[in-house]
């Protein structure tokens, strides 16, 4: 915590993420006043939604794109002995 700081903070330790195991999120002083639960909700419902990180989608598209080469290249190598 940092001193002279007041904020409301929610703590969600289930996010229903694959990729998040716990969320601290604060919440901006106007909303405060708002039911805890509701915001809770919102909250997991947002974390939810998430996609991967971006580093794990990129490397996860560079590898299909290898995959779909290495395959492309094995199909043209069967042709070509298949038609000798």
């Amino acid at each position: 915590m940092i001193k002279g700081i007041n904020h409301t903070i929610i703590e969600l330790s289930e996010t229903g993420n694959e990729y998040y195991e716990r969320a601290l999120l604060i919440i901006r002083p106007a909303y405060a006043s708002v039911q805890r639960a509701i915001l809770e909700e919102e909250a997991r419902k947002m974390l939810k939604n998430m996609d991967a990180p971006s580093i794990l989608r990129s490397k996860k598209g560079k590898f299909r794109l290898l995959l779909l080469c290495a395959g492309c290249i094995l199909l043209g190598l069967m042709a070509g002995v298949l038609l000798r």
